[in-house]
């Protein structure tokens, strides 16, 4: 049997990857604390920021399109903290930065302690940032192999 245990990393083509790179600076790199890096691949630069479990990717997009989240692809990125309050966190240390976020609100439709603030990437890319939620934590240290 092979189990999947993560996401190792997400690629996300882009229109202005100087834009992009200013965004996810703040986001990434600032707020979540991830790590950055640039590279070449087949002659088109790559920024890669990186977390020990996550990579995130941006590339340039070689058609220009508007991001359509109910088209066939991506809907959205979810990325998961440890407790509400570093969800609280992640949205005012945005905010600060000028990145649109919404206040946490609780969704007790998807979970009773579903926290979330969400914001949209230049591309409107739409992020999400939760908590670990109790289901989430009991099915990791329950699972059966």
């Amino acid at each position: 049997m092979v189990q999947i245990i993560g996401i190792d990393h997400i690629y996300l083509s882009v229109s202005n990857l100087a834009t992009s790179e200013q965004f996810y600076d703040c986001v990434l790199a600032r707020v979540l604390e991830f790590r950055k890096n640039k590279f070449e691949l087949g002659g088109e630069p790559h920024i890669q920021y990186f977390n020990q479990d996550l990579g995130v990717v941006l590339r340039p997009a070689r058609v220009l399109s508007a991001h359509q989240p109910y088209s066939p692809g991506l809907h959205h990125i979810c990325l998961r903290v440890d407790s509400q309050a570093e969800v609280e966190t992640a949205a005012t240390e945005l905010r600060a930065l000028g990145i649109d976020a919404t206040e946490v609100s609780q969704f007790p439709e998807y979970a009773p302690d579903y926290f979330a603030t969400f914001f949209e990437d230049p591309d409107g890319i739409r992020i999400e940032v939760t908590n670990f939620r109790q289901e989430r934590r009991e099915r990791r240290e329950n699972w059966e192999k």
